[in-house]
């Protein structure tokens, strides 16, 4: 028969821990919530899912931006800069948290290529490049595309404001069409950006991030997880197959485990009382 008190105390307990967790992360990070769970496949570096990149089903803590220096992918791709070699996710440069336009739809998690910054004397400049002082801003990154032998590329874009460019690790999804379309073509019509690049929810053409709309900076991955909430959501068809089959050897590790280390402790246990009464017997004789 259960005792109910028992269960009690176990199901306290189990709350209380979840609780600590939860505020030891926002303590950590700055933020709450202190994790996402990632909905789409933007972020992916394999179809079938990678640990270390960020894949449909993951969770991702999320540090406050005022807690961190955010390196943009040029700042990390510069030769003999000071931010060399810096890489999160599996790529150059760090991920954000950014809300399109600053409005209230769901928050987009894509890596920061470059970040427009005024320069005082006018113009603008773009740290971790050797632009400075310019009217518009124009540039090769060292970043390739999926399509051919080409490098993505931003050509006469001229900031309505500072901000970072942004777009999904993807290649088969994002490729070079970063969130901002009109920073990649100039040319381009305003109903080619408003039907193909990204929109907030009002339907309007998302512009360059500004540091204010940085809900935060993706730290920590812990991958699978987040699946359980995107199947309850009806949105489970986004992960990736591999990360369901991980997922459940997980979840099996974590019920087997009190059940083995149960057994381990058992016999551990009925050593030492076997040892202590062949050594009681020694002694009597």
């Amino acid at each position: 028969m259960l005792d109910i008190q028992v269960l009690k105390r176990e199901a306290s307990l189990a709350i209380g821990l979840v609780v600590l967790l939860l505020g030891s992360m926002t303590l950590a990070t700055g933020s709450y919530p202190p994790m996402v769970v990632v909905e789409s496949g933007s972020m992916s570096h394999d179809t079938d899912g990678s640990v270390g990149a960020i894949d449909p089903g993951d969770l991702v803590l999320v540090m406050n931006p005022s807690r961190v220096e955010i390196i943009t992918f040029v700042e990390a791709t510069q030769e003999g800069g000071e931010h060399e070699g810096y890489e999160t996710h599996g790529m150059a440069g760090d991920v954000i948290v950014y809300s399109k336009n600053g409005g209230n739809d769901t928050p987009v998690i894509h890596r920061a290529l470059l970040k427009a910054v005024a320069n005082p004397e006018g113009g603008w400049d773009v740290p971790g490049t050797d632009i400075v002082g310019v009217s518009e801003i124009t540039i090769e990154l060292d970043y390739d595309c999926f399509h051919g032998n080409t490098k993505l590329t931003i050509e006469r874009w001229v900031p309505a404001h500072e901000g970072y460019l942004t777009t999904g690790d993807n290649k088969w999804s994002n490729g070079c069409q970063i969130d901002q379309l009109r920073a990649r073509d100039p040319d381009l019509s305003e109903q080619q950006i408003r039907g193909q690049g990204l929109k907030d929810e009002h339907g309007q053409p998302v512009q360059a991030v500004k540091d204010e709309w940085v809900v935060g900076v993706a730290s920590l991955e812990l991958p699978w997880i987040g699946a359980i909430k995107l199947w309850a959501s009806g949105t489970g068809d986004q992960v990736p197959s591999r990360s369901w089959s991980r997922l459940l050897v997980v979840i099996a590790s974590i019920i087997t485990a009190p059940v083995v280390l149960e057994m381990i402790t058992d016999r551990i246990s009925g050593s030492r009382s076997d040892s202590d009464d062949e050594l009681g017997s020694t002694e009597e004789e």
